[in-house]
This record gives structure tokens, sequence and C-alpha cells, in this order.
């Protein structure tokens, strides 16, 4: 079922909707279709537009792929995108998901995707909060199951900072709770 990417990427698209006039270009693996025209994909590329909402994500999807439950690669890098949508977090099939390039300025917003349990590729760089000093230990304790960030291997000795880091925060957290 996995076949080409549906590859929608450098279309000057600034809404998802302005997706659904387009044909996906096509690649050395061709694209092929179910009797009901819809992608045999579960890969969806968006990536080199102005997209500044996932408001019809789940609509994009299911226009374009047979089986939109099965969409397990998303790339939405460089758009204009601010904020980690709660729309991803329904994606519960996504193993990748591409996100550098963006506008993405509030860290705590990469803990939404802690709910996606097959999510093991992330990318974030290139967004404001990569310039928080506590980025890549926030994103891998955020989603412990990650093998890489940003194209690169998350190591055990990364995981065990990145937990040793969130306890130390919770710790701090809750002794400032209770000075108040």
């Amino acid at each position: 079922m996995c076949g080409a990417p549906v590859d929608l990427s450098f279309r000057s698209l600034t809404r998802l909707t302005d997706a659904w006039t387009e044909n996906p270009h096509s690649s050395l693996r061709p694209l092929k279709k179910n009797s009901e025209s819809k992608y045999l994909s579960c890969s969806l590329r968006l990536s080199n537009n102005s997209i500044i909402d996932l408001c019809d994500l789940h609509q994009t999807v299911s226009h374009f792929l047979a089986e939109p439950s099965s969409l397990a690669w998303l790339d939405l890098s460089f758009n204009k995108l601010s904020h980690i949508d709660k729309v991803l977090c329904e994606l519960h099939g996504l193993r990748v998901l591409y996100l550098h390039g963006n506008n993405i300025s509030t860290l705590s917003e990469v803990d939404r995707l802690g709910v996606l349990p097959h999510l093991h590729s992330v990318t974030l760089h290139g967004n404001p909060i990569e310039t928080n000093k506590t980025y890549r230990n926030r994103v891998i304790s955020a989603l412990p199951q990650l093998k890489t960030m940003d194209f690169s291997a998350v190591t055990q000795q990364e995981r065990v900072l990145a937990k040793l880091w969130h306890q130390s925060n919770s710790r701090c957290r809750s002794s400032k709770k209770s000075l108040h």
C-alpha cells in the first residue's frame, strides 16, 4: 500500500484546500490510484509552500489518499506554520513528521506530539524554538520513542540526559507550586 509519496511541494499553496485542484508531481516511482482515483500511498509532501495553518488537514489527506488512516510520513517543512496544530495529534499512524523551516516558536507545543505512538522521526530545526538552550532535551523528553531528530540519530546518552532534564524540571515546577 505504501507507494510513492503524493508530492504537492513547491506549489505556492497558502491553504491546504488550494492543493485539492493540484496534480502531484510525478517521480521515478509512479503513483498508483484505486478505483476512486485516490492514491495508494502513505506519504504526503506539502513542503516548500506558504501554508499558514492545518485546519483542513484531515480533508486534504482524505482527498488524496486511498487510506487516510495509514498516513505514515508527512512533510510540512518550509511553510509558514507558527504552531504545532492539535490536528497532527490525530494522525495516529504517523511515523515521520517534517516541520523544519517553519515559524514554530512555542517549545511546549512539542509535548502535543507525545500522543503519537509510532512517531520515530521528527524535524523541527530552522524554527524559532531551536534557539532555546533546552531545545533538544525538551523534544527528546517529550518524545522518548524518537529514533531521529533533525536528521540526527538520538543516542542513548541523549535519552538519559533528557530523562534527567525532565525529572529536574518536574521537581523545580513542583517546588515552585508548593511555595505559592
